[in-house]
């Protein structure tokens, strides 16, 4: 089978530190679109962050958000699905972690992304302060009104534990609506169970006929693990966490270096190499 579908994380893997994507970048997902090869970028932001990131690059279509809880058309504003994680266990995830780091304070992402209820006395970096292609909404609310209704996903953050110990934690409470991890920013995300850039990828390449094995995806943190892992190639940047290393197939340079740029050209000189012995269409199964 050939390559049918790129996908890339953005923070620490397609973008650089600067917050920009490189024009080499930029040309390197034009050439594979030109060939006939399509492109979702896939990030623990929502759907109006990652829009924002991509904007009048090749990437500006459909996208998955919130560590692959929301899909969403960048073009018609379309939800495509969404995941929500019940009242009930994100309930429990809250007091558990509570209970173990009384500093924790509370946010609540709903509406495919677009809605923020943070509990009052949250403060520190805060989710959804990223610019935005189109307008969110932001309030505070009593812990009780936070946790009231089912969320996209949820943020635990307390300034003084560092998100990695609280996500041992969470794992050890073994909620089972939820799926916790990090992404490098300073809170723990919570999701789903069962929901991952990989099950939302997978769902995403099922409705398109596209195979695992003709899908090449791009990562470098722990929210990237199942996806590196489920790709038919998996790519994990030089800058990323051990478990990406662990679960790639392959290391590229830096995010900083145009580590996907690097492997998008590669992949297209063999694909064109490939087609000239062949004469097989670059975006053929």
């Amino acid at each position: 089978m050939g390559l049918r579908l790129i996908a890339t994380d953005i923070d620490g893997t397609l973008i650089r530190s600067d917050h920009c994507i490189s024009p080499r970048t930029r040309a390197a997902f034009r050439a594979a679109m030109a060939a006939g090869i399509e492109s979702v970028a896939i990030s623990g932001r929502q759907p109006y962050s990652i829009g924002a990131v991509v904007a009048g690059s090749p990437l500006d279509g459909p996208v998955i958000g919130s560590n692959g809880a929301v899909s969403v058309d960048l073009l018609t504003r379309e939800v495509i699905f969404e995941e929500l994680i019940d009242v009930d266990a994100q309930r429990q995830m809250a007091f558990g972690l509570m209970e173990a780091f009384p500093g924790v304070k509370v946010v609540s992402v709903r509406d495919a992304g677009n809605d923020y209820v943070a509990q009052h006395g949250y403060s520190g970096e805060h989710p959804g302060s990223e610019t935005a292609l189109w307008s969110v909404t932001h309030s505070f609310a009593h812990l009780d009104e936070v946790l009231a209704e089912p969320s996209v996903k949820l943020v635990l953050h307390d300034a003084g534990v560092d998100p990695e110990v609280m996500l041992k934690v969470a794992q050890g409470l073994g909620v089972a609506g939820c799926h916790p991890t990090t992404s490098g920013a300073s809170f723990l995300e919570v999701g789903r169970a069962g929901v991952s850039k990989a099950s939302a990828l997978a769902r995403f390449c099922a409705a398109r006929g596209i195979a695992a094995s003709e899908v090449v995806a791009f990562g470098d943190n722990n929210n990237d693990v199942e996806m590196l892992a489920w790709a038919g190639r998996g790519i994990a940047m030089g800058n990323a966490v051990p478990a990406a290393l662990e679960a790639a197939d392959e290391v590229t340079l830096h995010h900083n270096d145009d580590g996907v740029a690097v492997v998008i050209e590669r992949l297209l000189e063999g694909l064109d190499e490939r087609d000239s012995r062949t004469g097989v269409c670059v975006g053929a199964a």
